[in-house]
């Protein structure tokens, strides 16, 4: 999992407003907690490690490697990623609160077995991507958080000889309305219960 602290002003800062810095960075760390629950009971993991931009807080739960992030852009960071792990690796992102265990098996199955794997965010991006070692340029020129980066890099795995698992696409939570309905998908989530509590606090719809 590659992630982000989630500090007040460094997080989540397109739903700023309708809610405060402070909201926003809970909601973050809602999302964290959610996607990280979901980690900790796939099956298929051998290794569970989050490549973390900042400082583990309680929000981490046993289990988890923790390995800094490194490198001056994101594409940068992703292939420092998989570089750091070693290990043929299943990456996802704090943005799909409502990812489940068994959608997680699937990509970890299709890196097990010598495969790769790859799910399109419905904004345009990706939530998900599974390498073998040694594949870390498959991010070289990639635009990244760009209408069309998935399309990008599922044509870069393939241009690479890669025939990528195809998990279905998810929701990436970056506005109030993605907000909406990643919570109307998971509404027994962390992140459900904290967009409705800070919903009231701002006396908006949630």
């Amino acid at each position: 999992m590659i992630a982000k602290e989630p500090v007040p002003g460094r997080v989540k800062t397109r739903l700023t407003p309708p809610f405060t810095p402070d909201q926003a960075a809970a909601l973050a760390r809602a999302a964290l907690t959610d996607t990280l629950a979901a980690a900790a009971t796939a099956r298929g993991a051998a290794r569970r490690v989050i490549v973390l931009d900042g400082d583990p807080g309680p929000w981490l739960p046993p289990g988890f490697e923790v390995i800094a992030q490194r490198g001056d852009g994101l594409e940068e960071r992703l292939a420092a990623a998989f570089e750091d792990v070693g290990d043929p690796a299943f990456l996802v992102g704090m943005d799909t609160p409502q990812v489940t265990p068994a959608l997680l098996d699937r990509g970890l199955r299709a890196v097990a077995h010598g495969g790769t794997a790859f799910g399109a965010a419905l904004d345009g991006g990706w939530w998900c991507i599974g390498l073998q070692p040694g594949s870390e340029r498959v991010f070289d020129g990639v635009p990244m958080s760009c209408d069309n980066t998935g399309e990008v890099q599922l044509a870069h795995m393939r241009a690479m000889g890669m025939e990528p698992a195809i998990l279905r696409p998810l929701l990436d939570v970056d506005t109030y309305e993605d907000a909406l309905a990643v919570a109307a998908l998971a509404p027994q989530s962390r992140f459900a219960a904290t967009l409705a509590d800070a919903a009231i606090e701002q006396e908006i719809a949630a």
